[in-house]
């Protein structure tokens, strides 16, 4: 810790070797790692916590970086954290939920909820073989508070309450800031921008970004109390269930709509994070409040209005929020002394939940550059460079990916098809990572293999010509005939095959996954 750092006043200047902006999970654990290795750290937070933030799902990915960071730099009390039955044990106090996998049920306008013996209308992965060895639903403000106190703990300088007012850099980073009033300086030779957002980039070093995406979503959601189970919903309206291979309130449940889809993350109190994602070509907001657009939606899908139609919203944050356009994407995610952790640098959408195996994977990354050429700034320059190139690829493919998922939301068996794509992917990228081989990008997406196969048919079953988007054409192409719906689903066959271990699109299994991730 700096000799000159007062925790009792705010008129303190510091000086460090790497300064965090953001105390989110992301900003905290990259301090603890770094600070791990030696370097001085100052993170800082522009509000306090705990604070509210959405309701998040980890994957099998996500737990084996946790498990790798801990291992790595030496954090032992991060390990447990990467699965449900050891989270329980450690730490029972920070609310998460039980995440076995994904769940999907397709929904139309002004019709209940039915499928059939085939589960023609459902699709279920499971990502782990038990509760204790499932994935989880981060309860952010739990999770995110737990770490800024093992900051604390480590004696890392940490300043919440404080706003980055300007940032100079010579050789050295000078940044100006408020706390309680007063202005503050902070030295660093490195700066990290862990904020999620653009703004502080934007504003202090003039970075833009862009929001130009084939996906185009926002978001209406909250938090609420007592929600009803979706599994007794469907028992009592007759529905089967005794095949399932897991109860579908103790996942990531997807509720599939013609415009978008319903995210409910279920934790271990009474709340769960529910919120609607919706295509903002097919779904604009309009001039109607969030309230009221929350009820047209529950009325024109009648199963989802009898689920969620008497639900109370939770006391925090105790209000429906609803989002402009989700995505965004910095021009580029480092430059001379600074580098952006992936959730700053940009975002699509919260389908299939990408976020934190894609953060982890950043804080992978540039933690094991500025190890390594910390000192050296020609080095360090080029493997920013390579750093930024990256994200910006990964983002560019999940981009691709979900907008092919609302496009096809309407055809359900269209999505289950596509959506085999993500499973093969994170079912080779698990492989590589139990084997000791870590992707050099998010999923192994820069491998040239037969997954980008399905993304080109995708285009021509909706006729998206050369140097067109799919984002401009699906809205208003006319439905796939049946035909190429078949020629589609056979071809996403093939191009998965030599990587699907899990039995992935077999007929026989009816649309049920009992395993999908490797064991770990």
């Amino acid at each position: 810790m700096p000799d000159n750092f007062d925790h009792t006043s705010a008129r303190a200047d510091h000086r460090c070797d790497i300064l965090i902006a953001g105390a989110g999970f992301a900003g905290a654990l990259t301090a603890l790692i770094l600070n791990s290795r030696g370097f001085s750290v100052c993170l800082v937070e522009k509000g306090h916590h705990p604070r509210f933030a959405i309701g998040e799902s980890s994957t099998p990915i996500a737990d084996l970086l946790l498990r790798e960071l801990s291992t790595r730099y030496d954090l032992p009390w991060l390990y447990p954290f990467s699965r449900y039955g050891s989270w329980q044990e450690a730490h029972p106090d920070v609310v998460c939920g039980i995440k076995r996998g994904f769940s999907y049920f397709k929904h139309y306008p002004g019709k209940e909820f039915t499928t059939d013996a085939a589960h023609s209308q459902e699709l279920l992965v499971a990502a782990s073989a038990d509760d204790r060895m499932s994935d989880t639903n981060w309860l952010r403000s739990d999770f995110d508070a737990f770490l800024v106190d093992k900051v604390k703990e480590a004696g890392i300088v940490y300043l919440d309450r404080t706003d980055i007012v300007s940032a100079q850099r010579k050789e050295d980073w000078t940044f100006k800031a408020t706390r309680h009033g007063d202005t503050i300086s902070i030295n660093c030779s490195f700066f990290i921008d862990s904020t999620g957002t653009a703004n502080l980039l934007n504003n202090q070093l003039s970075i833009d970004s862009y929001s130009t995406a084939e996906t185009n979503s926002y978001a209406l959601f909250s938090h609420f109390d007592d929600v009803p189970r979706w599994t007794d919903q469907l028992k009592d309206a007759g529905i089967p269930t005794h095949d399932f291979p897991y109860d579908p309130d103790h996942s990531a449940l997807h509720q599939v709509l013609d415009e978008g889809w319903i995210w409910m993350l279920r934790f271990n109190d009474r709340r769960t994070s529910v919120g609607f994602a919706l295509d903002g070509r097919k779904a604009p907001p309009g001039d109607v409040s969030p309230e009221e657009q929350w009820k047209q939606l529950l009325a024109k899908y009648p199963s989802i209005g009898k689920l969620l139609g008497g639900i109370g919203l939770s006391s925090v944050p105790g209000k429906l929020i609803r989002t402009g356009r989700l995505q965004r994407h910095l021009h580029c995610s480092s430059g001379p002394g600074w580098a952006a952790l992936p959730h700053t640098a940009g975002f699509v959408d919260p389908l299939f939940s990408t976020g934190i195996a894609h953060s982890l994977t950043g804080i992978r990354r540039l933690v094991g550059i500025l190890e390594e050429h910390f000192g050296s700034h020609a080095e360090l320059k080029r493997e920013l460079g390579s750093y930024s190139h990256a994200i910006s690829t990964e983002l560019a493919w999940i981009d691709n990916f979900v907008a092919g998922c609302y496009a096809t939301m309407p055809y359900f068996e269209l999505f289950q098809a596509w959506s085999m794509v993500y499973f093969a992917y994170t079912i080779m990228s698990e492989q590589r990572l139990l084997a000791g081989e870590p992707e050099a990008y998010y999923l192994g997406i820069d491998r040239d293999n037969e997954l980008r196969r399905p993304h080109r048919a995708l285009l021509k079953l909706f006729g998206v010509g050369e140097n067109e988007f799919l984002s401009d054409r699906y809205v208003n192409a006319p439905p796939p005939a049946p035909d190429a719906i078949r020629r589609f689903v056979e071809l996403v066959r093939e191009s998965i095959a030599p990587y699907n271990t899990a039995g992935l699109m077999d007929p026989a299994l009816r649309n049920m996954y009992r395993h999908t991730a490797a064991i770990m």
